[in-house]
């Protein structure tokens, strides 16, 4: 009963990913949902209650990513090593979790009213001890005297254009679905911009 249980959440829960997406939080409608995840709409209920509970799952899908992304800052380690692991996982968040980066996204751009307090103080913790990582590794000089709030920015834009701005980047490129060579390009072309961008000086 339980595997039950959890697949039919997981079918839920990446249904409301892709019609939140596509919709919004005010525009979807929890029959949508139902209907995108083949399942009856009480089910959706029976499970989450509301949209508003179905939706904060969604943001709770990807906050967990995000804030483990920052891994590599949360122990030693050289700037030019810490930088590119971020990234590439930064872009395998967007490759592999494109529909909830985007209701994610979309969450921020609107002042996140859904997002808990708890979690957003996390993020903003997080957030402030890699700008305090970047900054100690400029006054050890051991990177270039940039603003490191704005690398941190830079970073976040540059990586989530590719769940954001997937439609346009398919346009672009004549591809339907972009594969392991364009993910890897992308993490490469935006670890080279940082690392040399930024003069971060390589162990000897």
């Amino acid at each position: 009963m339980s595997s039950i249980r959890e697949r039919n959440k997981e079918l839920i829960l990446r249904a409301a990913s892709e019609e939140f997406a596509e919709k919004g939080f005010a525009a979807c409608k929890t029959s949508d949902i139902a209907d995108r995840a083949g399942l009856p709409k009480p089910n959706v209920y029976y499970y989450f209650k509301s949209k508003e509970n179905l939706y904060r799952e969604v943001l709770e899908s990807i906050v967990e990513p995000l804030l483990e992304a920052s891994a590599p800052f949360n122990q030693p380690g050289h700037p030019g090593e810490v930088l590119r692991a971020y990234i590439r996982t930064k872009i395998r968040i967007s490759r592999e979790h494109a529909c909830a980066s985007k209701v994610f996204a979309n969450e921020i751009m609107h002042g996140a009213p859904h997002l808990s307090a708890e979690r957003t103080a996390q993020l903003n913790a997080q957030a402030a001890h890699n700008i305090a990582c970047i900054q100690s590794w400029i006054d050890q000089g051991l990177m270039a005297r940039v603003d490191p709030n704005h690398l941190l920015f830079s970073i976040w834009a540059a990586t989530q254009t590719y769940a954001d701005f997937d439609w346009q980047i398919s346009a672009v490129t004549g591809k339907a679905t972009l594969d392991d060579s364009d993910y890897e390009a992308a993490a490469e072309t935006i670890i080279r911009m940082v690392i040399k961008g930024c003069e971060v000086q390589e162990p000897a």
